[in-house]
């Protein structure tokens, strides 16, 4: 996890392709203003002023890949009624539908009504026996038919008798054959059904059920999360701790991933989100835990909105890079983030050096470079290179020191340490929009200029501060 792009992570989710079969619902909202009690009975009067329609249940899993960029296919089973010719007609280009029309069985619908932000009463017409013998072929024929083009598989399950253990089932083994994951959003406390898939994601609580264990502190979890992977020959299983974060637990290791601090505005939905960015991300080949950490930081966005809000790939991007906890990346990681930004539209500068003694001339330097771009790459000769360049007593400060230093100022967005005594390779590796060097260089001196103005970049000579050198500061420091 440390060390991991997941901005670049997060912008990758375009790429995804899944595939999600499970209990489809439509959830109807009826909001308005409540200003008086009924004359007929003590019940609140709705004065009706909008009404909503979304898809909900594995719909909204859908919903939430939809939002990160994902391409979806979607095998669920309706009802030859008006609720399931609503959830046939929600138009998007990247979702393709394969709805299983059992007829004389209800789709279900969730009628919620609400005053402000306050949800007064809630209507549920459904049924939850299991579909029929032959709603479970047309399941499976929709899956084998989109299972070669999914990177991964979710089973959303509501309990809604989609995903009979005969489908489930069904869909693991067609999946296994195919080496395509297959990720579940569990129900219940009897997990024999989802025997062999690759991880179950239950919260803490389903985790305590179907275990018959405590499962607060992370050696319970641990224990309790090994006991159904044993029993149920799961690969992973990653337990959702509400406030405390993700754990992804194997049979001989486990990673414990705090969660990100956010004010907590509504945890409606937030389980769906995290499921479609972990899918997301293990879809695109991340690993699992990484896929995780991703998911962790997603669910974290999504509780700080109302309702069963998705959360955007955009919004995810920018919540990762304004809350990343370091901007010290590799020169791959930092192309990775440089990508994420050109395709929110962001402008790049980048300027490099020693930085071995921060001055006075090289903030002036680095606020100027920020100055001409959106966002600024900062590139650092690592201590070899500064050897090389400045001799066997430098440098005064190691790379980490200096990058850490370099990375705690506003005007840097990013710090790359690079080994060669030149930034070229790494001019190469990122195509930065500017180019900036201090005015004590002509732009026919400046390492990459050519480069740079090559594919219509801009070289930029900034101004110095007079008497500031780390040359002078080291020989001012030796005379006190």
């Amino acid at each position: 996890m440390q060390g991991a792009d997941f901005a670049s992570l997060a912008s990758s989710l375009d790429q995804a392709r899944l595939l999600v079969v499970g209990d489809a619902m439509l959830d109807r909202f009826v909001a308005g203003t409540v200003e008086r009690i009924s004359p007929e009975a003590p019940i609140p009067i709705l004065r009706v002023e909008r009404r909503a329609e979304m898809p909900g249940g594995a719909g909204n899993v859908v919903a939430n890949l939809l939002a990160l960029g994902a391409r979806v296919a979607f095998v669920a089973v309706v009802g030859d009624d008006e609720a399931g010719r609503v959830l046939a007609g929600f138009p998007d280009e990247r979702l393709e539908r394969a709805l299983v029309v059992e007829p004389g069985r209800p789709t279900t619908v969730k009628t919620r009504f609400v005053a402000g932000t306050q949800q007064l009463l809630r209507i549920d017409e459904e049924t939850t026996t299991a579909i029929s013998p032959a709603s479970e072929d047309a399941v499976l024929r929709a899956v084998e038919n989109n299972l070669k083009q999914a990177g991964a598989v979710i089973l959303s399950d509501y309990g809604k008798g989609v995903l009979t253990p005969r489908v489930c089932q069904g869909i693991i083994k067609l999946a296994r054959a195919a080496k395509v994951p297959v990720l579940v959003d569990p129900k219940g406390a009897d997990y024999t059904r989802y025997d062999g898939a690759t991880a179950v994601t239950p919260n803490r609580r389903e985790l305590e059920q179907a275990t018959g264990r405590v499962a607060r502190h992370d050696d319970e979890v641990e224990a309790a999360a090994r006991s159904l992977i044993a029993k149920h020959h799961f690969d992973a299983l990653i337990a959702t701790r509400s406030e405390q974060g993700l754990s992804v637990v194997r049979a001989t290791d486990a990673q414990h991933i705090p969660a990100r601090a956010r004010e907590i505005f509504d945890v409606s939905g937030a389980g769906d989100t995290v499921m479609a960015t972990l899918a997301a991300a293990v879809a695109t080949g991340a690993s699992l835990t990484d896929a995780a950490a991703l998911a962790n930081a997603a669910g974290g966005v999504a509780v700080a909105k109302p309702g069963t809000a998705t959360v955007s790939r955009d919004e995810l991007v920018h919540a990762l890079e304004l809350h990343d906890e370091t901007k010290f990346l590799a020169r791959d990681g930092a192309a990775g983030r440089v990508e994420t930004w050109r395709r929110r539209g962001l402008k790049v500068a980048f300027t490099n050096g020693c930085f071995d003694i921060l001055h006075p001339g090289h903030v002036h330097l680095l606020r100027q470079a920020r100055a001409t771009a959106d966002k600024l790459i900062v590139g650092l000769n690592s201590d070899a290179s500064v050897k090389r360049l400045k001799g066997p007593a430098r440098p005064v400060n190691d790379e980490r020191a200096r990058a850490q230093v370099l990375a705690s100022l506003a005007d840097v967005d990013a710090v790359v340490v690079f080994e060669e005594d030149t930034p070229l390779q790494l001019l190469d590796a990122l195509h930065p929009d500017v180019l900036v060097k201090g005015a004590d260089y002509t732009i026919e001196q400046v390492v990459g200029a050519d480069l740079v103005q090559s594919y219509g970049g801009k070289v930029v000579l900034a101004e110095l501060v007079p008497d500031q050198s780390t040359t002078k500061t080291i020989a001012r420091m030796a005379k006190k």
